[in-house]
């Protein structure tokens, strides 16, 4: 839900775009739009302006699914994070960053959010 709304926001943005403007890996973001595209709630098309560009856009069964969902955990996240002074985000990324050390989490591709519950929870079956 969190990238179909902000495909919503700006209509024609390709992958990249989505990605930084979600904080989500590309190849992450790559995965859910194929997923929206088959859920018939985005669309893939090249540039006019750029064949070799390739924008998404949300579809009108991608906007009515938006209109009745409640607002993403990530984005909830991302609007308390940016209210933060700058001195507080960076002294959270600090904090954050020693919480990962001192658990030892091994160094991989960072998992979209709550990607990783889904993935033990089809484990556990």
């Amino acid at each position: 839900m969190f990238v179909l709304r902000v495909a919503a926001e700006e209509p024609g943005l390709s992958l990249n775009e989505l990605s930084e403007r979600t904080r989500t890996h590309q190849s992450s973001v790559s995965v859910v739009v194929s997923r929206l595209v088959r859920q018939g709630l985005v669309e893939r098309r090249a540039s006019e302006g750029d064949a070799r560009r390739v924008e998404v856009s949300v579809t009108s069964k991608g906007r009515r699914k938006l209109r009745r969902a409640p607002q993403a955990a990530q984005e909830r996240l991302l609007t308390e994070v940016e209210s933060l002074s700058a001195a507080d985000r960076v002294r959270l990324a600090d904090l954050l960053e020693r919480v990962a050390r001192g658990m030892a989490i091994p160094m991989r591709r960072p998992a979209m959010f709550f990607e990783e519950a889904k993935r033990s929870r089809k484990r556990s079956r």
